[in-house]
């Protein structure tokens, strides 16, 4: 059986080909979300453009300006927009039944099979599967009480930097302070924060930084005087995304593993941004051969579809019926969309492409790193890219960030900006990203910090 298209067929064949940004069009449909919406609205904010139709890693906005997408909604979208493998079975479904609470059907059973199919280490044959509602954070606060019904302590251990979600248990374990503003506590108490593996903002070697988090990390665990009683668990990102693309080294998650498993912890790693083949594998734990117990997945689960879920190992399954729940752990057309976006992405070999072209990505911008200042570092894995930058005095350069973010979307590239203080240009591209539009978006990113470069020198 054909499993869709090619992905050379799945975009808008002019992409960038933009005027001007925002078009009246964009202007007025912003104009008029603002009037009814919530100040709490943020990306029209830095991208002022009003989208009306996507297909593949292409979007195009109302005023028929086209663009290329390095965002794929916040890493959502893996095979890329309005993919037909992906449609033409959501269709199909939404025709036949929408939503079926947990009861069994052959949709669902298929997603279990093909999810449990992907399962990494030890969890292969393993693993149990739970879904609760549909977004990520609700796959973090479902792993909290998965550890708590497997644990009679009640500390809960997480890194500075990381971002779990918004609802309150999720927040808690986060260690983002914009989040947690005025009016958001209390939060869950007994969460500690250790520090998480970052050497250009730490200023030490990729050793040393490692060093640093598991010393604390153990002296937490271990110190009598710790203040931490009883921890259940450790939560951890495999790549903190949010925070500007932090990849760890190698060695940190497989020696916080053995730390868990020393003091019979259980290992949490949050997925949701780097599951589903972001990395180039399909769950980025999987690049230190770490096995967590416990998987938080969400963002790319459901193959363009909001559905999130955990996935962990059989021993920890110790719920009674009915002590999780969630209305949309049945929504069947997002467990259809999740088996044909695994599939596409076996049948076109989309991880390995997925490395590649993010490679490509990625050495493109370290030669544009070459000729400028400010580009202070280029990290990543497969199709998760971050670039940070620095002023003069080695500190954040958030205009240099603005201002580039800005050229991008007057050139046909969508980019988004995270990282401490918005220094880091983070890229998402969908996994059918081509090679071709690989390049014309990074001729769009390095033309802009080459004119950035010599305004700001």
């Amino acid at each position: 059986m054909t499993v869709g298209p090619p992905i050379e067929e799945l975009h808008f064949s002019d992409a960038p080909n933009v005027s001007s940004v925002p078009g009246p069009r964009s202007r007025e449909l912003i104009d008029q979300q603002f009037e009814l919406e919530s100040r709490v609205v943020t990306y029209p904010r830095s991208l002022p453009v009003a989208f009306e139709e996507g297909r593949g890693a292409t979007l195009r906005d109302a005023d028929g300006n086209v663009y290329i997408d390095f965002v794929a909604g916040a890493g959502v979208l893996n095979v890329g927009y309005s993919n037909p493998y992906v449609v033409e079975a959501v269709q199909e479904q939404t025709g036949r039944i929408t939503h079926t609470l947990d009861f069994p059907s052959e949709a669902r059973v298929e997603f279990l099979e093909r999810l449990s199919s992907i399962a990494p280490g030890d969890l292969a044959g393993n693993s149990r599967l739970a879904f609760g509602g549909p977004t990520g954070t609700d796959a973090i606060e479902a792993s909290i009480k998965l550890a708590r019904a497997n644990s009679d302590g009640s500390s809960l251990v997480a890194f500075r930097g990381g971002n779990h979600g918004q609802t309150a248990g999720a927040l808690s374990l986060s260690g983002v302070n914009k989040y947690k503003t005025k009016g958001r506590g209390p939060y869950v108490p007994g969460v500690e924060h250790v520090p998480y593996p970052y050497p250009l903002q730490q200023g030490v070697s990729a050793e040393e930084a490692v060093e640093r988090s598991i010393r604390e990390l153990r002296e937490l665990l271990e110190d009598p005087y710790s203040g931490i009683p009883d921890p259940i668990g450790v939560w951890v990102e495999a790549i903190q995304g949010s925070r500007g693309v932090v990849v760890p080294p190698r060695e940190f998650l497989p020696r916080v593993r053995a730390l868990c498993d020393e003091h019979d912890l259980m290992l949490v790693v949050d997925e949701i941004q780097t599951g589903m083949g972001r990395t180039g594998k399909w769950f980025a734990s999987e690049w230190s051969e770490t096995t967590p117990d416990a998987i938080a997945m969400g963002k790319a689960l459901g193959g363009g579809h909001a559905l999130s879920g955990i996935m962990f190992h059989e021993q920890f399954d110790t719920w009674e019926p009915g002590t999780h729940k969630g209305t949309f752990r049945g929504y069947v057309p997002a467990m259809v969309a999740g088996t044909r976006a695994i599939e596409y992405i076996e049948a076109h070999d989309l991880l390995a492409h997925g490395r590649e072209v993010g490679e490509l990505i990625r050495d493109r911008l370290r030669a544009a790193g070459e000729t400028s200042p400010y580009v202070a570092e280029v990290r990543g894995e497969g199709m998760l890219t971050g670039i940070e930058f620095h002023d003069d005095d080695g500190e954040p350069f958030t205009q240099f960030v603005a201002d580039l973010q800005r050229y991008c979307l007057d050139h046909g590239l969508v980019v988004w900006v995270s990282g401490r203080h918005g220094c880091v240009i983070r890229l998402l591209p969908p996994l059918v990203l081509t090679h071709e539009l690989a390049e014309r978006g990074c001729d769009v990113l390095c033309g802009g910090i080459e004119a950035l470069t010599k305004r700001y020198a």
